[in-house]
């Protein structure tokens, strides 16, 4: 596969604007998603990966599908994913790379976005687990 193919089309290619930043993307992803506001539950919609110096933001379901398993990612999934990326690039975090395009997106009350403060009032679950390998 060459480095060209790494990602298989999958998710938004990035640049991080410091090098620090990577765990601060990483962080601040786990403080958006979909929220059951009646249990104070945060679904994780997205991650941040890097292979190869390179990076990508994708949507859970997307990492499913580079791992090989079955998955059904809809078109809301990607636009919900397109503007996470795109608010990542108004806070400054990430720059996406050109000729990406992050057109389709979802209207900001389809996400729940926690403020740092927040994150203690709430459970934080992650759908997905980057790097761990299943035992079977």
């Amino acid at each position: 596969m060459s480095d060209a193919d790494i990602f298989r089309g999958y998710g938004v290619e990035i640049l991080l604007l410091d090098p620090e930043s990577f765990l601060k993307v990483k962080e601040t992803l786990t403080r958006i998603g979909i929220a059951s506001k009646k249990d104070q539950i945060l679904y994780q919609s997205c991650h941040i990966l890097h292979k190869k110096g390179r990076y990508i933001i994708c949507h859970f379901k997307e990492l499913f599908a580079l791992d090989g398993k079955e998955t059904d990612i809809s078109e809301n999934d990607l636009s919900r994913r397109n503007t996470i990326a795109n608010l990542l690039h108004d806070w400054n975090l990430v720059a996406v790379v050109a000729g990406k395009s992050l057109e389709n997106c979802v209207a900001l009350n389809q996400i729940k976005i926690l403020s740092y403060k927040e994150k203690s009032d709430w459970t934080l679950v992650s759908k997905y687990s980057i790097g761990t390998k299943n035992k079977y």
